[in-house]
């Protein structure tokens, strides 16, 4: 990316993945644990892309979420920190796109992983 002049990553993931200022809470240690447990494989190469994305010095997002639905765009999105921000699971697969599209020009969730929900 950085040979070809982009500087901007916008990823996905779930709550096992912390943002950089978020300490651990029920949720985000209840989806990690499910995920090694269950998904280790899975689990593995998310930390690992997580990690990578961190890392690389691009301007980097990662959008969290933990169920993703098929009802359609909802009136009201969720986007907060866990232990920090009300947040719940569901979220339409809809808001994940728009959410998504939104952080590819904007800037406020550069460096962060911030979660969604409806």
């Amino acid at each position: 990316m950085k040979d070809h002049g982009v500087r901007r990553v916008v990823g996905h993931a779930t709550p096992s993945i912390l943002d950089p200022q978020e300490s651990p809470t029920a949720v985000t240690r209840l989806t990690s644990f499910l995920a090694r447990t269950f998904l280790p494989r899975a689990y593995e190469e998310m930390i690992g892309m997580s990690d990578q994305i961190k890392a690389s010095g691009l301007d980097w997002t990662i959008i969290r979420f933990i169920r993703p639905t098929d009802k359609p765009k909802q009136p009201r999105v969720r986007i907060g920190f866990f232990g920090m921000d009300r947040l719940g699971f569901p979220v339409s697969r809809a808001d994940i796109a728009a959410v998504t599209a939104a952080q590819v020009e904007g800037d406020m969730y550069v460096g962060r992983a911030p979660a969604i929900s409806n």
